[in-house]
């Protein structure tokens, strides 16, 4: 199973948006996560800054291929936009990829 990290900034005074709009997310934006072999999703914030990190069943490459091409991801990423600033790698279509540099199993 690999794993995969990302960051992003909200927007200033859009943190309590941003947190409610994830405590309702919409049933097909879960379909798809799962779909894409997505588990153990969790987004932390410390300030405005967000960390998320999720595991990939099927592999990184597939989750990010699947999530760049469903028009349900598309339509969320149009609604969070106003909330938050995340730049897209044009290569995957997906969050950048952090690097590990540690792991204790």
């Amino acid at each position: 199973m690999e794993r995969f990290a990302w960051k992003a900034t909200v927007k200033e005074g859009k943190l309590e948006e941003y947190k409610y709009r994830h405590a309702n997310i919409w049933p097909e934006m879960k379909q798809v996560l799962k779909e894409a072999g997505i588990s153990n999703y969790t987004i932390w914030n410390v300030g405005n800054e967000l960390f998320g990190y999720f595991e990939c069943e099927k592999g990184v490459a597939y989750a990010e291929k699947y999530q760049a091409e469903s028009p349900v991801v598309d339509k969320w990423n149009e609604y969070m936009k106003d909330v938050m600033v995340m730049e897209m790698d044009p290569k995957t279509g997906a969050q950048p990829k952090m690097q590990q540099v540690f792991f204790l199993p």
